[in-house]
């Protein structure tokens, strides 16, 4: 099988992916800056799309390469100090997880949670960026199995709901990346605490996906805090919803041009 090379790619294609390499790198020191991850855990991803003329090119350049390279990704390689993380020491993969050869991340494997990310791209069209930590107080959640429950303003603007809780899954195959698509089907939210593993967020681009992490730690902690005071009331539907509504259409500057 032959391996599929950054340079098989067309001068666009390796733009795109230039700039997503540098983005996420940037993006990735969100995480100890906000507390979210200890030592080398967590991962930021970020989708690039290709045109159609940069898949035929690649695809023409190594023939028998299997898979999906109708889009790639960029992720954090696996192991590495956030103090050492780079845009040239970003791993790109393919859409099937299979990392891309490059002269920068020579000898590098990607983030041990490449498969979920893969599955959620494959999955989840809209979706441009993901996002996992083990955050201490959504991840304390995640052990317990339980969702936070939607009690907050700031939850029902940012995730139109509680946030859910997803199966069980062991890591290195594809497990979590399907039990994440098939909770996040079924929900508003842009976060999903794994059971008894931690927070996976996505968003329409990595930093949405990072903001989303934020904020579900700090919902989470909010929330934990004030359970401790009793059990606080959760917002009736109709107003989460008008929350919701308001907060992705109206809040914020929009671009009037």
């Amino acid at each position: 099988m032959s391996a599929l090379h950054l340079n098989d790619f067309s001068a666009s294609a390796r733009e795109a992916i230039a700039s997503a390499r540098e983005a996420v790198a940037a993006l990735h020191a969100e995480l100890p800056r906000n507390d979210l991850v200890a030592w080398t855990a967590g991962n930021v991803s970020a989708r690039v799309d290709l045109d159609e003329g940069a898949e035929q090119a690649a695809a023409h350049a190594s023939e028998n390469v299997s898979g999906d390279i109708s889009g790639l990704f960029v992720i954090k390689p696996s192991g590495v100090s956030y103090d050492e993380l780079n845009a040239a020491n970003m791993v790109v993969c393919t859409l099937d997880g299979v990392k891309v050869d490059d002269d920068t991340s020579i000898g590098l494997s990607p983030s041990s949670d490449t498969a979920a990310h893969a599955y959620v791209y494959r999955h989840m069209r809209h979706v441009g960026g993901v996002v996992h930590t083990h955050s201490s107080y959504a991840t304390s959640w995640a052990a317990r199995g339980e969702a936070i429950p939607c009690v907050l303003t700031m939850m029902a603007d940012e995730f139109g709901g509680d946030i859910p809780v997803g199966p069980f899954a062991l890591i290195g195959d594809d497990s979590i990346g399907r039990g994440i698509v098939e909770t996040l089907r079924a929900s508003r939210s842009k976060a999903v605490l794994m059971d008894r593993h931690g927070p996976f967020t996505i968003g329409a681009d990595a930093k949405e996906a990072v903001k989303a992490a934020v904020l579900c730690e700090e919902v989470a902690r909010t929330v934990h805090f004030a359970r401790a005071y009793g059990e606080p009331q959760r917002i009736a539907q109709h107003q989460i919803d008008a929350l919701y509504a308001r907060y992705q259409n109206v809040y914020g500057q929009k671009d009037n041009t």
